[in-house]
């Protein structure tokens, strides 16, 4: 008899191995480790978007900041958390605003309204800051209007997107006057001109109380991935690992 035929008698281990129900185990196992390899792999594709993002911000924060009555359509493309300077005036027929904004454990709203860029068809939302939740209804934001020519200076930042799960969404269709996010494309629905692709946040005002201004920091960590990575990289190791030992063992506490 060859070591062949004596190695797939009639109860080996190897004979009991090869069996449907274990070979479609061990694909299920190879196919498990595969899936956990790719996330890990995506993970790390995450990480490095995350850093390429981080440094763009950088780099835009160090810049001196961009005069957006003299902006090209170019310039939008890379202004993201660059600091920007324009002068124009408010239209405040068609100022909203945004819901559930705190100051100093205090509710509000924060008011945006669109500035229309002196010498240009084209307006930037501005987020003028914190209201008190009182002071929301439009009879009596009027007390916030800053009538005239103005200069504003402040931090550009990108549009919002609405949330697919969780959290108040916005209505697709019809005017608003309060909104639960800086939906630029949205908004530009209601408004009287062509707005930006991004909005401005107004830096603080030395001796101004209302609207209250903060400019945000932006999150420059880089976040959970590599964390994940890891996670999903020594899954598959333990399943790999793991699985022949697992294998092993049944085997040999079965009856012959």
């Amino acid at each position: 008899m060859n070591p062949r035929s004596i190695a797939l008698k009639q109860g080996s281990p190897l004979r009991a191995f090869l069996t449907p129900r274990w070979l479609f185990t061990t694909l299920l196992v190879l196919l498990a480790a595969m899936v956990m390899v790719r996330l890990g792999i995506w993970q790390l594709d995450r990480l490095e978007q995350r850093r390429a993002r981080n440094a763009l911000i950088q780099q835009a924060m160090g810049l001196p900041p961009l005069d957006l009555n003299q902006a090209n359509p170019s310039d939008w493309n890379t202004a993201i958390y660059r600091d920007a300077i324009v002068t124009g005036k408010y239209d405040f027929s068609s100022e909203v605003v945004l819901r559930n904004q705190v100051w100093e454990n205090r509710p509000g709203f924060h008011l945006l309204t669109p500035l229309l860029i002196e010498g240009r068809t084209q307006a930037v939302i501005v987020d003028r800051g914190w209201i008190p939740l009182e002071d929301g209804d439009p009879s009596k934001r009027t007390k916030y209007a800053e009538e005239g020519s103005i200069t504003v200076r402040g931090r550009l930042m990108p549009s919002q997107q609405t949330r697919s799960l969780g959290g108040a969404v916005d209505a697709p269709r019809g005017r608003l006057d309060a909104w639960n996010w800086i939906d630029l494309p949205r908004l530009s629905q209601q408004m009287n001109v062509p707005i930006a692709p991004l909005y401005l946040i107004t830096a603080p005002l030395n001796g101004q109380s209302l609207p209250a201004r903060s400019l945000p920091e932006p999150d420059l960590s880089e976040g959970p991935h590599m964390g994940y990575a890891l996670q999903w990289f020594s899954f598959a190791f333990i399943f790999l690992a793991g699985y022949p030992f697992y294998v092993r063992k049944h085997l040999r506490s079965s009856p012959s």
